[in-house]
């Protein structure tokens, strides 16, 4: 947070809202109901609450190894209210591996959401995340890739963090 205020102060991004959902848990997207909480009660919340603009163009969804999961999950899943994706080391859930492909190709290109991922070269989840870039290249899904040096961790994260918030509000203008 103290990056993002940085950036608004010197200018370098728009202000923005940034909200962090804890997920308390290790289980599966379908074993439980955070996408429902998250996209039926708290975006709304957010948008009642908040001077917001409430359109996808200027709503991203990203986060860093599970909450990258879960960024690809909620933001494949619901182009209609997020414009912007953002994976940061995502470690991808498995019931999800077959399923974001099949979404992301039923997605029509004037919905599809801007994607970025990103790893380090070495993070533990590189092939699954490499493997998951490779797709969006066979399939000519736009998307920026960066394999950068390091691991999952914090300290690669936060390497990367104002580099991360620039890239979410580069489209809104």
């Amino acid at each position: 947070v103290a990056e993002a205020d940085e950036l608004i102060n010197s200018a370098d991004i728009l202000p923005l809202i940034i909200v962090f959902p804890y997920d308390f848990s290790y289980k599966q997207p379908s074993e439980y109901q955070f996408e429902e909480v998250f996209i039926q009660q708290l975006v709304p919340a957010i948008d009642e609450n908040y001077r917001t603009l409430a359109f996808a163009t200027y709503r991203a969804v990203g986060g860093l190894s599970r909450g990258g999961a879960w960024a690809l999950h909620l933001g494949i899943r619901n182009p209609d209210v997020f414009g912007a994706i953002g994976g940061h080391s995502p470690a991808i859930f498995l019931t999800d591996e077959q399923s974001l492909y099949r979404r992301l190709l039923a997605i029509p290109p004037e919905q599809m959401p801007r994607i970025w991922l990103d790893a380090g070269d070495s993070d533990s989840e590189f092939l699954m995340i490499k493997g998951f870039e490779e797709f969006l290249s066979k399939n000519s899904i736009s998307h920026e890739w960066h394999e950068f040096i390091g691991w999952h961790d914090e300290k690669y994260w936060s390497a990367h963090a104002g580099t991360y918030l620039k890239w979410y509000v580069q489209s809104w203008k």
